[in-house]
């Protein structure tokens, strides 16, 4: 099992999702992703994500004022 982090502070909807897809298709069974952000949709829209493919959230927890670490298991 694996642990990646992605930053991707600064960005918006869709890119953050579309982020985080591009990183999945390397990810294996197990591994984790922690992913960093700070749009206004963030932890809802990778929630959705998640649902849709079969991908487990671990955890969203704030870290500032408008940034959210979200780790997401695959």
């Amino acid at each position: 099992m694996a642990v990646e982090i992605l930053n991707i502070l600064g960005l918006k909807c869709p890119q953050t999702v579309l982020k985080i897809t591009v990183r999945a298709m390397v990810m294996k069974s197990g591994d984790i992703l922690d992913v960093i952000g700070d749009c206004p949709t963030f932890e809802r829209d990778v929630r959705v994500w998640c649902e849709r493919l079969g991908r487990v959230l671990l955890s969203a927890k704030n870290e500032g004022a408008d940034k959210k670490r979200i780790q997401i298991q695959f």
